[in-house]
């Protein structure tokens, strides 16, 4: 059986690694403003209504990530309008554009001819398989995040917790709005050959549960995340090597294994010390 430095000599598994580096760090931050604004529901909508993208992408013979990104946007702005300007409610917005990312999906799928070859892993992830072009796109978004996070965290930290007086005070809200759904959905399509649209949303919310057990502070929790991203992700990647099971899956296992035990751990010492 190979040993962990001996499976670095495997050209898959350093890409597979850095997938899980560059997934950790682009969730870890965008998964952080998501869970802190509680907009979960939000991103899941965008998530499976990039499955249209996939469809539509796969029918005009484009690359199905391409296409995926851009009609998440799309939706992400969607979401957005209809429930600002023609006053949806956020819920039904959502829903609408879930459902209607499906049902586009697999309508172009079905309408393509042959057969889809690549479909279970947009679905259910294999970071294993994912290419080097990927990684760039995937190393480019990391390295944009942290300088946009960086450079207008104030600004961010305005809109995301007190938006009505971010409008006041003259900021363009209604810009960073547009501009942070559209990395919502770029992170997410990205993301997607990590784990899969069915199981991404664990990786933008699972690791800032456990960050949260340790800080309330929006700027601590998303080095945190990120840090837990990527232990769940890594030994969840070896995990799935060495057991022979689907790698998506096996990530999030680790992520809530790790999650569980962490907890567990804050819980039984809380107790000691109410007890000394």
């Amino acid at each position: 059986m190979d040993t962990i430095i001996d499976l670095f000599s495997y050209d898959f598994f350093i890409h597979a690694f850095w997938a899980s580096f560059f997934a950790a760090v682009s969730c870890g931050i965008i998964g952080t403003y998501i869970v802190s604004r509680r907009i979960v529901f939000v991103s899941g909508g965008i998530t499976h209504s990039s499955f249209g993208g996939i469809g539509i992408g796969y029918f005009l013979g484009w690359n199905p990530l391409l296409g995926a990104a851009i009609f998440a946007i799309l939706s992400g702005w969607g979401i957005q309008l209809f429930t600002q300007k023609a006053k949806v409610r956020e819920d039904s917005s959502i829903a609408i554009w879930w459902s209607l990312g499906m049902a586009i999906g697999i309508i172009f799928i079905y309408l393509s001819p042959g057969y889809a070859p690549n479909l279970m892993s947009y679905l259910f992830g294999s970071v294993l398989t994912v290419s080097v072009s990927e990684l760039w796109f995937m190393g480019v978004l990391s390295v944009v995040l942290v300088l946009f996070f960086t450079l207008f965290y104030r600004l961010i930290l305005y809109v995301a917790f007190d938006e009505e007086f971010a409008r006041t005070t003259g900021l363009p809200v209604t810009l960073i709005n547009f501009l942070l759904i559209s990395l919502i959905a770029i992170t997410i399509v990205l993301n997607i050959r990590v784990v899969g649209i069915i199981l991404i949303l664990s990786l933008l919310t699972l690791p800032q549960a456990t960050a949260n057990l340790f800080t309330k502070d929006f700027k601590r929790m998303m080095p945190i995340s990120v840090l837990f991203a990527f232990i769940g992700s890594f030994v969840g990647l070896l995990f799935s090597f060495y057991v022979d099971i689907p790698s998506g899956a096996s990530i999030i296992f680790t992520l809530v294994l790790q999650f569980g035990l962490i907890k567990l751990a804050i819980f039984i010492r809380q107790n000691l010390l109410v007890r000394a």
